[in-house]
């Protein structure tokens, strides 16, 4: 897990505008927001977020966007809500971590009453910020790392199938083939454990 240092010095590597004050305020609300959670895998949660926000300075990415990343869990998971982290990071943070939001909240309502290609449109109409989906495929691909912790099984096999129905193919459509690689052999390997040999 990299410590605020460590992600600042990796972010200044590309961004020489980066306002470390900014990176390191946002590390510091996330691990308090969160810091009675747990991961399924006994880990505290805050390695989730720091984890996101790692994927994110790989690709290179605008100190809003990896603030979101610390943060995308907030709104949907702790206390704090929009109105809080817009006054601690501003609108253009907020909005950021609110579209997060509510594509999560989308999926609950796919695995029921929506088709895959109905919700890939829905994904991308309700994300007026291109940078929201990156959070949100960088949220995913961790989540998809750390799967195998998940206890039901069901769960798994649903975010597997989820991942490879709606996750990659965006990933595909955004240019990101490295990351829709990633996510296609991670569910792969839920979804069909044990491939026949040709």
């Amino acid at each position: 897990m990299l410590n605020q240092e460590e992600l600042i010095k990796k972010v200044k590597t590309y961004n020489r505008f980066l306002n470390p004050e900014t990176l390191s305020k946002a590390y510091t609300f996330a691990l308090e927001a969160h810091k009675n959670q747990k991961r399924d895998e006994g880990e505290p949660y805050i390695i989730h977020p720091i984890a996101v926000a790692d994927i994110l300075s790989d690709l290179k990415l605008d100190s809003a966007t990896i603030t979101t990343g610390l943060l995308h869990d907030t709104i949907e998971d702790t206390k704090e809500t929009y109105r809080t982290v817009e006054k601690e990071f501003g609108k253009e943070v907020a909005d950021l971590v609110d579209g997060v939001t509510k594509i999560s909240q989308l999926e609950g309502k796919a695995a029921t009453n929506t088709r895959v290609e109905n919700l890939r449109k829905l994904i991308l109409a309700t994300s007026k910020d291109i940078r929201v989906l990156l959070v949100k495929l960088a949220d995913r691909l961790h989540n998809m790392r750390t799967l195998k912790f998940v206890p039901d099984e069901q769960k798994r096999l649903r975010k597997a199938k989820e991942t490879m129905e709606i996750y990659a193919p965006l990933a595909d459509r955004m240019g990101m083939n490295r990351i829709r690689d990633e996510l296609e052999d991670l569910s792969f390997s839920y979804l069909n454990p044990n491939p026949r040999k040709l």
